[in-house]
């Protein structure tokens, strides 16, 4: 059977940041298959390599219970382990359900850096602040005054929650049913919340972000969302205006510390933005 690598994203040391599966030479498995070993796993993702190319491979990502077409962390991951295998360049190209996404490899001064371009973030629907509050177990006082209460897409979709404090980030409790009165008819997203006070001095943030999957999960560290934070910073002017170059901490409270690196800015008023983050190898294996 097919091997497998695991390894942790948006990581400054090993069992912190984002543990991700990677499954290789994995064509020969059917999809129901590929959602078993994901579940398997019980990692927020796990990706299968299936059919690799010169510079890149399709490949399928899946969380314990659905296929997804993007997802941040299993990108920069995915395309960290087939570059280490399969000795590949420092461009690596990944065709996932959203399309080809390009991840590059940069010399940084703690190692390496692995940075992936998003899918163009599309700002939604705006929602109430008193709802919203509810929904996460706050008091409306506890999110950032001026700032909307918004969802955002790059690939997979996110309600963006910006809060007034690490207290009010540390006290947030998901119900899920008063979340799905809230979100009416949008499909199923996750909840990214953040706040501009932070564990760690020099950071910019700190973010938690929980979703629906079997029960309320928390996801360490969350690419894709910190690129649709990345597209809602520049509409809002969160961090003020003009090119943005963040460091956002997420999984404190979850014992998994994470460190993700965010690049945004408009090119022809379209956002461009860029998640970066070290990938550390743990362990390698071989499904039975």
């Amino acid at each position: 059977m097919a091997e497998y690598r695991i390894v942790d994203v948006f990581a400054e040391s090993k069992y912190a940041g984002n543990p991700l599966a990677v499954v290789l030479e994995a064509g020969s498995l059917a999809p129901d298959s590929m959602q078993a070993i994901a579940r398997e796993f019980g990692f927020s993702e796990t990706t299968f390599a299936i059919a690799r190319g010169e510079s890149g491979c399709v490949v399928r990502i899946f969380t314990p219970t659905a296929e997804i077409p993007f997802a941040g962390h299993p990108t920069l991951g995915t395309a960290a382990v087939l570059r280490a295998e399969y000795g590949l360049g420092d461009e690596v190209v990944l065709e996932l359900g959203v399309g080809p996404v390009r991840v590059a490899f940069a010399p940084d001064a703690g190692g390496e850096i692995a940075w992936l371009e998003a899918p163009v973030p599309q700002l939604g629907k705006e929602h109430g602040r008193a709802a919203t509050a509810r929904a996460l177990g706050l008091d409306e006082s506890d999110l950032a005054p001026a700032l909307p209460v918004q969802e955002v897409s790059a690939g997979i979709g996110f309600l963006v929650v910006p809060l007034a404090s690490l207290t009010a980030l540390r006290r947030v409790r998901l119900d899920s049913p008063a979340l799905e009165r809230l979100l009416g008819a949008t499909p199923s997203i996750g909840v990214y919340l953040f706040c501009r006070e932070t564990h760690e001095p020099g950071r910019d943030l700190a973010a938690r972000m929980l979703f629906e999957a079997t029960g309320v999960r928390e996801d360490p560290a969350t690419g894709s969302a910190s690129a649709c934070l990345g597209a809602y910073a520049l509409e809002h002017g969160v961090f003020g205006p003009g090119a943005l170059a963040l460091q956002a901490e997420q999984g404190y409270e979850i014992d998994r510390p994470s460190l993700i690196r965010v690049r945004a800015e408009l090119e022809a008023g379209v956002p461009r933005i860029r998640v970066g983050g070290r990938v550390l190898p743990v362990s390698r294996g071989r499904l039975e």
